[in-house]
């Protein structure tokens, strides 16, 4: 049994944590804190990204030139040409071989004549 002199131990309370309010900061400065969310506490690679991220937001939010337009058609453009080009090979590798050497034999001008 206990005896009558000694006082029992008990935890002291911390008088911020007590708080309602201080506890529910901390444990938002916590998750956030967890999360990476400050501003002074995020990685290189999330800054760079978050970075580039805005930066394209600015460039779709401006209008185009005329030259940045002209430079969309001829991509577009060579983009049409080489899927043109990739479905006419497709089709030159389903065809025979003689059919193939005769198509490159009508493109051949003979010299001397």
């Amino acid at each position: 049994m206990a005896e009558p002199e000694l006082i029992d131990a008990r935890k002291l309370v911390h008088p911020t944590l007590e708080s309602p309010i201080h506890r529910r900061l901390l444990r938002e400065l916590l998750l956030t804190h967890k999360w990476g969310l400050l501003p002074g506490e995020r990685s290189e690679l999330q800054k760079v990204l978050e970075q580039r991220r805005l930066e394209k937001c600015r460039e779709q939010a401006q209008p185009m030139s005329d030259l940045e337009m002209e430079l969309r058609k001829h991509r577009e453009r060579l983009l049409t040409y080489e899927l043109e080009e990739q479905r006419r090979r497709k089709e030159q590798q389903h065809l025979p071989e003689f059919t193939r050497v005769r198509e490159n034999l009508r493109h051949i001008q003979v010299s001397g004549h």
